[in-house]
């Protein structure tokens, strides 16, 4: 009592594929795949000695508003 049986384990699975269909439940699966390859391949690289470059400045070439505060701080003269 309590333990759940294979034909339990099978019915679960039968209701499962009637509600999403085969597609769909491909689909997850495929999605599940590469998202623990992307992974492990993260933790791969993770462990690696190399330096990581800093990542670059994003400029703009729009003029600032003059309600804009810039982020270093400025002395009152």
């Amino acid at each position: 009592m309590g333990g759940l049986s294979i034909w339990h384990w099978l019915i679960v699975l039968v209701v499962v594929v009637l509600i999403f269909g085969t597609k769909k439940l491909r689909n997850i699966g495929e999605d599940l795949g590469s998202a623990v390859k992307g992974f492990k391949q993260g933790m791969k690289d993770g462990g690696s000695d190399e330096p990581v470059p800093p990542s670059q400045q994003v400029t703009s070439s729009k003029k600032p508003d003059a309600n804009t505060v810039d982020v270093e701080a400025k002395t009152k003269v």
